[in-house]
């Protein structure tokens, strides 16, 4: 027995529309219609005796056009399609020994699904995994796979949120990628999308009252967290957010930007997300993540709930980024006008969030508050991610805007530093291919305005045409953003790639660089002449940011030896570091007791 449920207050009639199944067909001749019984609550329930995993059906509401299900678990013909349904009983998953582990052991490595591979599938991301494994890396996160426009776009305009994007593989697909990640011992995090829906297949307000305009969102209507209705909008998340930790045995979600989820409930809808992850963690007997994006730098999302915070897992660590960024790159446009002094990477290493509290040239006001007692661990740092490349005008990443030195001493800050590390997919052999935002919209209008809206948001640098950014909508902008495998086997991104490795081995194999505790993390540096020290424990990682050789001072202590150096060193090998160390321009040397 099939039963079907959908949600639709207000409505006189809801038909259940089964595609291809015998009874009362409706013009067509292949689609039987059948009345739905009304129940409490505006639901309305069906039973149908006899359908098989992948049958197709629709909704029609008050005689209207046939329309997916809010909670479609499959849209097999792209967003405008008929729902089908799925049997998550029928897969045989191959994790039974997986346990998970704590989120401050996590080294995250993202990629996007559509260009991670030449596939562009789940399956070629299957193929790729043995990569990551041999990079160290032990989780992965996804950015977002609910159905949305089309064949190709980034995710973050997902129209039917329960169903994996068809173009990479449907739901078996998804479940064979993180059957295959959790047999590699590698952890799995969905990017997810609760702030809004996509332009295109969004449904969901002829449902019910899903959207409010009392709110406004960079992308559209805001999701009705507080307003009439919202009940049933804050279970349709919540439900969501179980279904892919439950169903598809995801080890965590990644929120994307949270500050634009707007809440005046007493109990806001974060809290209540952390709160029942929480409770479905102790029935499966495994951690469960959730990490928040947001551009507030409010520690309070991350906060436990017993401590009046929101209880999430971790938080993306904007304010070390840009700081990091600025240093290496010199760039001061748009929000790195905030940034660009050593003093303010030194504090994002120390204290998380550089803007705890003080002024914000770019945005005007004050900006932050201090994290207080929380753990580095709490937060994840990186050198790049999706949105810091793919929101340049060229897509342009580190490797394009600095020599490879100055990009191993980013990795070494990220890989090496307190907080949660994570790569962005190519970053680990410095990939000179570009990462574009690309779309795939049916109608030529909705393409050009979003391409107007992004030039709008991103404001394009001095010296940059509208003519040079390559188009969302053509298909060569995708294709170009695809990674180059064969890179891996050439200079110098070969060299960067075992850098890394070495890296990560090293985060791995010493305690002190998977210290989460902010008293086992110092700094010194020296602005003028642009060295800094970073303390990990008994370790140290000495960084000289300047275009001449320069001494930096080690503290003292136990006798250090250089475990890692990204240039040669005036230094025999195996000497003991004492007093000082001689770094080449643009390098980074670490620094772990000789016992």
């Amino acid at each position: 027995m099939s039963r079907f449920e959908v949600w639709a207050p207000g409505r006189q009639r809801v038909d259940l529309l089964l595609v291809g199944h015998p009874g009362a067909a409706a013009p067509g001749g292949d689609v039987a219609g059948i009345p739905m019984e009304p129940g409490p609550g505006g639901w309305w329930r069906a039973e149908v005796q006899g359908l098989a995993a992948g049958s197709r059906y629709w909704y029609s509401l008050d005689g209207g056009p046939p329309r997916p299900d809010p909670r479609s678990p499959w849209q097999p013909e792209g967003v405008d399609g008929p729902s089908a349904t799925v049997d998550h009983g029928a897969f045989r998953w191959h994790d039974g020994h997986w346990q998970g582990f704590d989120f401050p052991h996590a080294i995250i490595y993202e990629l996007h699904v559509g260009t991670f591979s030449p596939e562009g599938t789940f399956e070629g991301a299957i193929s790729r995994l043995g990569h990551i494994s041999a990079l160290g890396a032990n989780a992965v996160e996804l950015m977002p796979v609910a159905e949305a426009s089309g064949k190709r776009g980034w995710g973050y305009d997902g129209a039917q949120l329960w169903a994996p994007h068809h173009a990479y593989g449907g739901p078996v697909g998804l479940k064979r990628l993180v059957d295959a990640c959790h047999r590699r011992g590698l952890a799995v995090i969905l990017d997810v999308v609760y702030n809004h829906l996509g332009p295109v297949g969004n449904y969901l307000p002829e449902f019910g009252p899903y959207f409010t305009d009392r709110y406004q969102t960079p992308w559209g209507w805001a999701v009705n967290f507080d307003g009439p209705g919202s009940h049933e909008v804050r279970d349709y998340v919540v439900a969501n957010a179980l279904m892919w930790l439950r169903d598809y045995h995801f080890d965590g979600l990644r929120l994307d930007a949270v500050h634009a989820v707007f809440d005046e409930s007493a109990l806001h809808i974060l809290e209540e997300l952390a709160a029942a992850v929480s409770q479905l963690s102790a029935q499966l007997g495994r951690e469960l993540w959730l990490v928040a994006e947001s551009d507030r730098n409010d520690p309070r999302l991350v906060r436990p709930r017993s401590s009046f915070g929101y209880g999430l897992s971790a938080c993306w660590d904007d304010d070390f980024h840009h700081a990091l960024h600025a240093v290496l790159t010199g760039e001061r446009d748009g929000y790195y006008a905030d940034f660009g002094r050593l003093g303010q990477l030194a504090k994002a290493l120390e204290s998380t969030y550089v803007y705890d509290g003080q002024f914000s040239a770019f945005r005007q006001r004050r900006q932050g508050r201090p994290v207080g007692d929380l753990p580095s661990s709490c937060f994840v740092g990186y050198l790049q991610d999706h949105d810091q490349v793919g929101n340049r005008p060229l897509g342009s990443r580190m490797a394009t805007l600095v020599s490879p030195d100055l990009v191993r001493v980013g990795l070494a800050l990220v890989l090496l530093g307190p907080l949660v590390p994570m790569v962005f997919q190519g970053e680990e052999w410095g990939a000179s291919t570009p990462f574009f935002y690309f779309t795939d919209h049916a109608d030529p209008g909705l393409g050009e305005a979003v391409r107007e809206g992004r030039l709008r948001e991103h404001p394009l640098p001095p010296g940059i045409s509208p003519d040079r950014v390559p188009g969302p909508q053509d298909e060569a902008t995708f294709l170009r953003s695809k990674l180059d495998w064969s890179e891996r086997a050439r200079e110098p991104h070969r060299s960067v790639l075992d850098w890394c490795r070495q890296l990560i081995s090293l985060r791995r194999q010493v305690p002190d660089f998977r210290a989460g505790e902010r008293s086992a993390t110092g700094v010194a540096y020296d602005e003028e002449g642009r060295w800094l020290v970073l303390r990990r424990g008994g370790c140290h990682v000495a960084v000289n940011f300047a275009g001449t050789p320069r001494d930096l001072p080690v503290p003292a202590g136990p006798p250090l030896r250089v475990a890692l150096a990204s240039r040669p060193l005036p230094l025999a090998e195996g000497s003991l570091v004492a007093g000082s160390v001689a770094l080449p321009p643009s390098s980074v040397a670490v620094l772990v007791p000789s016992g």
